[in-house]
């Protein structure tokens, strides 16, 4: 007898195509952030572009790889939690490597709201995917809500953290300072 896909996960396939869409559609806007800032006199380093820019990127497709995962065809919600166990490890992984780099950041010094926009949200909404897909076999209609809520919270994070990246390099000049500054 073959098995239907598990319905509490299809009850979710509109959220996770909404999600999903808005995180590969925010992949390409992070890359025109790239493009316009390129094109300003001031460039930027290599670290804190792997500290700023990519992140976001990598991020908004983890949301992307998560919102693919529940919305494929599971049978088993035991393979689907496995899925997103490594998603969550491996966002956690990734997190904390950002976290490294930042402190060890030298052309740009994080100040609190940078901690909690680039390191501590993400490093929660990954902690949450690998807590909801350990828990998604037990106490799924939580776990489905836990996972979701993440899932939403990294391109809104994203958003974020795009635009404070362009609004850091239009308020700075060339030299670096604030504009106008002299």
């Amino acid at each position: 007898m073959t098995e239907v896909p598990n319905p509490a996960l299809a009850a979710w396939q509109s959220f996770y195509v909404i999600v999903g869409s808005s995180g590969a559609a925010l992949i390409g806007v992070q890359f025109v952030v790239i493009t316009l800032v390129a094109t300003l006199r001031r460039r930027t380093t290599a670290a804190t572009i792997g500290v700023y820019a990519t992140p976001t990127v990598v991020h908004l497709g983890g949301a992307l790889i998560v919102s693919a995962l529940m919305s494929a065809p599971w049978r088993s919600l035991a393979l689907s939690s496995v899925a997103l166990a490594m998603c969550g490890l491996g966002g956690l992984g990734y997190a904390t490597i950002v976290m490294r780099r930042a402190r060890h950041e030298t052309a740009y010094k994080p100040v609190w709201e940078d901690w909690i926009w680039h390191a501590v949200l993400p490093f929660s909404a990954y902690a949450a995917v690998a807590a909801g897909a350990l828990l998604l076999r037990t106490a799924t209609h939580t776990a489905l809500f836990v996972i979701g809520a993440a899932t939403l919270g990294v391109p809104l994070i994203g958003i974020h953290n795009a635009w404070d990246a362009v609004t850091h390099f239009v308020a700075t000049g060339s030299d670096g300072n604030a504009t106008g500054a002299k």
